[in-house]
């Protein structure tokens, strides 16, 4: 009836995540995360130069404020364009 909990040794982020980076797959996934994000940013950054609000810039791009949310926040799927 005594069980005893596991361990655990804590471990700092910058570790975990360059262990996980030698991983090629996962690599490539963070990687292109990361570019997801530069323009989610950028599209933030942008939006908030020019003084408009999420649903002023939805409706100059023809859609809704959630789809601007979810860009803005790195949620939303970005394609590229074809050169």
């Amino acid at each position: 009836m005594n069980e005893k909990k596991p361990q655990y040794k804590p471990v700092r982020f910058k570790d975990y995540l360059a262990k996980q980076l030698r991983d090629p797959v996962f690599r490539q996934h963070y990687e292109e995360y990361g570019k997801q994000l530069e323009v989610a940013y950028q599209i933030l950054q942008l939006r908030k130069k020019q003084g408009l609000s999420q649903a002023r810039l939805a409706r100059k791009l023809g859609t809704n404020q959630s789809n601007i949310a979810r860009m803005e926040s790195g949620q939303q799927n970005f394609t590229q364009a074809e050169d």
